[in-house]
């Protein structure tokens, strides 16, 4: 897997994906920034809810639940001296389907946060307390 990220101007660059998807990031006004695209922490959170979402997502379907919508909500908390690392991460899952059963649900969140997300086991193995819940809607 590769990535590169080059500067444009301020603190703002272009990171571009190995598979070629492009994303600008950039900085807060008052960091130098024009707030043209996201910060690079805020990458890291949106990147954590992904991953975590496609597992939570795919095992759902494996399992055949209707899901029709999948949404992750993270929070994150941030030490307070330099390196401003996070210290802790919520993630809540709004989970919508029709005939969702709790258990299937609950197993699919356990399973990210235990076994495929690679993005919060990471994390967590640095020391970063993430935690997990849910809420299903039905339809």
């Amino acid at each position: 897997m590769k990535s590169t990220v080059k500067w444009t101007d301020g603190v703002q660059f272009v990171a571009e994906s190995g598979s070629g998807h492009a994303i600008i990031v950039d900085g807060a006004p008052d960091n130098g920034g024009r707030n043209t695209g996201p910060r690079p922490m805020e990458l890291l959170l949106m990147g954590l809810g992904s991953c975590s979402s496609f597992d939570v997502l795919t095992i759902l379907q494996k399992s055949r639940q209707d899901v029709v919508d999948c949404k992750a909500e993270v929070e994150a908390e941030r030490a307070d001296s330099v390196p401003a690392v996070f210290t802790k991460i919520h993630l809540h899952f709004v989970i919508t389907g029709r005939n969702l059963k709790e258990s299937q649900v609950k197993r699919a969140v356990e399973m990210s946060a235990e076994k495929y997300c690679s993005a919060s086991i990471m994390l967590a193995a640095g020391g970063v307390e993430i935690s997990h819940d849910y809420e299903i809607i039905a339809l």
